[in-house]
């Protein structure tokens, strides 16, 4: 049976904004012997499933500077501080991201980002019913059919977590909005 690790100690290597880096310092419960992880704190993040009245989703084409790329991804950010409620953030960024409001928004599922290395978890927030209400000034909102996204992402395109996700949920996710799929 595999048991946690002890920590030692743990020190904060920087404050990068957006996330803190930290060594912590652990003994194996295995072979008693210590080591050194980087574990980076961050707060959580909320992805956004929009799904149109036609059963559209609601992406958005963004420069990411990570990857150097331009990514089609589904909308989504960080909780700001204070934020307690991920529906309540989806839908906020929902309409900052592309200027659509929906109706019925509730809660998927969670999961750890990269349970590895990073501690926040990242929801996933379904809004249906999402209609354009005001225009944005940053990153471009396109509609898509669930079909295009099965077909044009696809495991060997190499795209990122935010732009897998109606890939690899776009048959459930149109099932559970009445669509097909």
């Amino acid at each position: 049976m595999i048991r946690p690790w002890q920590k030692i100690s743990s020190k904060l290597i920087g404050d990068f904004r957006i996330f803190t880096l930290r060594s912590d310092l652990k003994i194996s419960p295995r072979t008693g012997r210590e080591h050194d992880f980087f574990v980076l704190d961050s707060v959580h993040w909320v992805n956004v499933i929009a799904v149109t009245p036609d059963q559209q989703l609601v992406m958005v084409e963004q420069y990411r500077h990570g990857s150097n790329t331009v990514e089609l991804e589904i909308p989504g950010g960080m909780m700001d501080p204070g934020e307690t409620d991920p529906v309540a953030t989806a839908v906020r960024e929902l309409r900052e991201e592309t200027g659509y409001e929906g109706e019925n928004a509730r809660l998927l599922g969670r999961i750890h980002s990269n349970p590895a290395i990073l501690t926040n978890l990242t929801y996933t927030v379904l809004i249906e019913n999402c209609r354009l209400r005001h225009g944005v000034e940053f990153d471009l909102a396109r509609i898509w059919p669930p079909a295009w996204c099965r077909r044009e992402i696809s495991p060997d395109s190499s795209p990122t977590g935010k732009s897998a996700t109606p890939w690899w949920s776009s048959r459930s996710i149109t099932t559970s909005c009445g669509g097909g799929g």
